[in-house]
């Protein structure tokens, strides 16, 4: 793509050989079949030469003057998704302050070539701050649908309120994306936030399902190369739910580790064989390639997704990179955990985060986080519930009090983060997190051995999966049965979880004044259905200057 307002990051592909599978909800047996229809990763369209948006149109990024617009072109019926085929093609857009597009504010246009899969980005400026705005992009005579955004706030305009959607882990073979359309028919979201595994690399039936593949994804193998990650992409811009939600409101993602492969870290995934799979270097620029041409983010430093973006005075938000840089995970029980040369920040992050908190002059400090940085241990769980959520923690059957994917298996790094927050007096941190596939209602303790009696530093909300299997869909037993028996005995075991639920699927809405943050936890009646309601379950709050999570009786 070539545009005076946007560019796309570029980097090689990767070679590909046969997928092999893991575990129960990490993967299960199967053998994949190598090659896939490119066009499964399109809708249903007639036979034409006019460009067709099949993929929807998205923003993200807000900042006061600016967002980041996206879309994706079909020149032609076989430029599909990791084809490598399609004309350039001029793509015009257009920025107005109202629906009909009569008012337009900004306008311009961009190239979609072949090397950046058709995909266009459009970083506009001179925008008014916490406006709403409406674009579309226009190709060949064809129109795109029209999209909201909407601006950040000035970095100094005192802010009554900000409210984000809070979504994980959308695992296309589990369910239907119903989530996505319960935030979208929202009219009072800011922005919404994506805190990793917007997409999952697997091939069909390799992963967590409750059994069921309820649709099939593309391509059906195992993601490896470049083709293949903008194949499934693809796939995934093709629901209907997740571009309505793009089409409603500004996104703010971050990638974790099936935007790659699974447990990734800097050289290498537990879900990566190297050389029959082509090498983790190839592998790895091949995901960062595809995500960055895919999705509404700007590429940020060395090319990863770790980045911070300010609401006023009310809140700004500090965006990790949790796989790019981490240390290899090691073997659970390991005293290597507490090794200070591991890392799952890299130096140069964790140095700018703590910066970043200790500069900062709003009133909370929120953290886009991919796994849980509150400790875990498992205590006392039976046998029958202690193997299912071994699994899922991708832990030692046996059930060993750490999960070395998440912050656990990396004390060193978050001991320095923490000791920083309390020894510089910076409060109102407030961790978003995803990947675990559970509801989670935190404080962040300095020492969790002692704690109540210790401190807290922070807190942290963690969402549940949208469709990505949890502790009921492996045993196959109804929500809430489950966690009914498991939650008051990890609750024991961890004094600093206020609540948590391993069964239910949905998504948060984060409300925050002055006064508190908090989440909203909303859970879907059944993730296999694509008419799914949405209801309330529980809320939690955190109160400015108390660093603790306490529960609220109504949402927002």
């Amino acid at each position: 793509m070539t545009s005076r307002n946007s560019s796309i990051q570029t980097s090689e592909g990767a070679n590909s050989l046969s997928p092999r599978r893991r575990t129960v909800v990490k993967a299960a047996a199967a053998a994949a079949v190598l090659t896939a229809p490119l066009a499964a990763a399109l809708p249903a369209r007639a036979a034409s030469d006019a460009p067709a948006f099949l993929h929807g149109t998205a923003s993200g990024d807000p900042l006061p003057d600016g967002v980041l617009l996206w879309t994706r072109v079909t020149p032609t019926a076989d430029a599909v998704p990791g084809s490598g085929l399609g004309p350039d093609t001029e793509v015009s857009w257009v920025v107005a302050t109202d629906k009909a597009l009569t008012n337009i504010v900004s306008q311009g246009t961009v190239t979609a070539t072949a090397a950046s899969d058709h995909t266009v980005k459009a970083d506009i400026r001179g925008l008014a701050p916490a406006t709403d705005y409406w674009f579309r992009f226009s190709a060949g005579g064809t129109d795109s649908p029209v999209a909201r955004t909407r601006t950040a706030p000035a970095a100094d305009a005192t802010v009554s309120g900000l409210r984000f959607g809070v979504v994980t882990c959308a695992n296309w073979e589990a369910g239907y994306f119903a989530s996505y359309r319960h935030l979208a028919a929202r009219n009072d979201l800011d922005a919404w936030l994506h805190l990793g595994d917007y997409i999952y690399e697997y091939g069909t039936g390799e992963y967590g399902t409750r059994g069921t593949v309820v649709r099939e994804h593309a391509p059906t193998h195992e993601i490896i190369t470049l083709a293949d990650y903008r194949i499934r992409h693809g796939k995934y811009k093709t629901d209907t739910d997740l571009q309505a939600l793009h089409a409603k409101a500004p996104v703010v993602a971050i990638w974790d580790d099936h935007e790659f492969a699974n447990d990734s870290w800097s050289g290498g995934a537990e879900n990566h064989t190297e050389g029959a799979e082509g090498t983790w270097t190839a592998r790895q620029a091949a995901a960062k390639q595809a995500y960055f041409e895919w999705m509404p983010v700007r590429p940020a430093i060395a090319g990863t997704t770790y980045r911070r973006l300010r609401f006023g005075k009310l809140a700004d938000l500090s965006l990790l990179d949790l796989r790019s840089f981490r240390s290899q995970q090691v073997s659970t029980g390991s005293g290597s955990v507490d090794d200070p040369n591991r890392t799952i920040t890299g130096r140069a992050q964790l140095d700018w985060l703590k910066a970043g908190l200790k500069a900062s002059d709003t009133t909370w400090r929120l953290v886009g986080n991919s796994v849980m940085i509150a400790p875990f241990a498992i205590g006392s769980l039976s046998a029958d519930l202690l193997g299912p959520l071994a699994k899922l923690l991708g832990l030692p059957q046996e059930g060993l009090a750490v999960d070395t994917d998440d912050w656990d298996g990396y004390t060193a790094d978050r001991r320095e983060l923490l000791a920083h927050l309390r020894s510089n007096a910076i409060t109102n941190t407030v961790f978003l997190t995803g990947d675990i596939h559970m509801s989670w209602a935190n404080d962040v303790p300095v020492d969790a051995g002692t704690y109540p009696l210790s401190a807290s530093a922070a807190t942290e909300f963690v969402i549940t999966s949208v469709t990505s299997d949890n502790l009921d869909d492996i045993l196959k037993v109804s929500p809430g049965v489950v966690s009914t028996v498991a939650a008051p005995l990890i609750q024991l075991a961890n004094r600093h979880v206020h609540w948590v639920d391993t069964d239910r699927h949905g998504y948060g809405v984060l409300d925050i004044t002055a006064d508190r943050a908090q989440m909203d936890y909303y859970v879907l009646s059944d993730k296999t259905k694509a008419d799914a309601t949405s209801s309330w379950e529980r809320s939690y709050r955190t109160r400015s200057g108390t660093q603790k999570v306490e529960r609220t009786y109504d949402p927002v």
